[in-house]
């Protein structure tokens, strides 16, 4: 009973960590999906986020998925990354910086346009 009950939880974990890092997965799967080498080498894209916001977790999977690399600030855990969100603007979460443009909110077609 106790084997049973442990390959069970075993495997719940095992589709949280999936879920957890499906764009990274993706990546790795499908890697014809990803940004092209020359945009990901001139990317600088920083996102202001919360650890609870589920546009922000789409955001993530999103950039993950296409193997954009990025620098996240949580504007609730980090003074440094709340003082510059401030100074952009704020107003809203996702709020994110893609080579000096802001998009505010989860929208992948602008910030592959940004990209470009």
């Amino acid at each position: 009973m106790l084997i049973r009950t442990l390959k069970k939880f075993a495997l719940i974990m095992l589709v949280v960590v999936v879920y957890q890092n499906w764009g990274k997965i993706e990546n790795v799967v499908h890697p014809s999906s990803a940004v092209s080498a020359q945009v990901q080498a001139n990317a600088k894209v920083t996102l202001y986020a919360t650890d609870w916001c589920g546009y922000c977790k789409q955001t993530r999977r999103f950039l993950d998925s296409k193997g954009i690399p990025y620098t996240e600030f949580d504007i609730e855990k980090s003074k440094e990354g709340r003082t510059a969100y401030e100074a952009l603007g704020g107003r809203g979460i996702p709020l994110i910086d893609v080579n000096g443009t802001l998009i505010r909110g989860f929208s992948p077609e602008e910030i592959l346009a940004a990209l470009k």
